[in-house]
């Protein structure tokens, strides 16, 4: 048989719901933690005894069409290690669910996160405020540099044509993986020499396609050269 569905099953793991009302276009609820203890971040020793509280608030999921504001009463713990020099730390939750400092729950987050990659600043903040997500262009670009980009297997089939800074007048040189079908690097220009010094750091490159009307890049030994018609198209 399904269990009931209550509050405390709407907010982040390791809290309880006490109390919610409506705040104009948002909701407010307050929580608190279920656990007893907390873990000093200076010394790692645990701790049980409660100094003082304070309310954190936090930006989580929408919810029934409304923002919500989480409301979360956080303990402050004296440090039980006689040598250590932090005496009075805050309390610590699990960094998948809220990390130290944040204004939003980790899970609001990540959706911020793939916003910022998926549609940039501008773009991103227009299609959160439709999802009643509150956060700015700013904000969606700094979550993105803050994770930073993730890891990708260093290329081994590339593509290699030129592009236009400007028509007619100055060229650069697109380098695609054709594996993943992404650019992966952007030259200056588009002679031989700049593609040769790129690829002489690239050593774990197998097949190089390449645009006809592209200059002839280095060949170490061991390289396919594979003149296509446009390397790039589709990517």
């Amino acid at each position: 048989m399904a269990k009931a569905l209550s509050p405390s099953n709407l907010i982040p793991a390791g809290f309880v719901t006490t109390e919610a009302w409506p705040d104009g276009d948002r909701t407010t609820i307050h929580i608190k933690s279920t656990g007893s203890t907390s873990r000093c971040p200076g010394c790692g020793a645990t701790s049980r005894r409660v100094h003082s509280r304070y309310n954190r608030h936090l930006f989580d999921l929408p919810i029934a069409g409304k923002s919500v504001v989480l409301q979360a009463s956080v303990r402050r713990f004296r440090c039980e290690f006689v040598t250590c020099s932090r005496r009075i730390f805050a309390e610590r939750f699990d960094a998948s669910v809220l990390m130290p400092w944040a204004r939003r729950t980790a899970r609001l987050d990540g959706l911020v996160h793939h916003l910022g990659l998926a549609l940039g600043g501008r773009p991103g903040a227009s299609f959160a405020k439709r999802l009643l997500l509150p956060v700015s262009n700013d904000t969606l670009l700094r979550v993105v540099r803050r994770r930073g980009s993730p890891q990708v297997p260093r290329p081994t089939v590339i593509g290699i044509d030129d592009w236009a800074w400007r028509r007619n007048h100055r060229y650069g040189t697109i380098i695609c993986d054709l594996e993943r079908r992404r650019p992966i690097c952007l030259l200056p220009d588009r002679e031989a020499a700049t593609a040769q010094a790129w690829l002489s750091q690239q050593l774990q490159i197998a097949i190089v396609s390449r645009d006809r009307g592209v200059p002839m890049p280095w060949q170490p030994p061991g390289r396919f050269l594979m003149p296509s018609r446009s390397p790039t198209a589709g990517i």
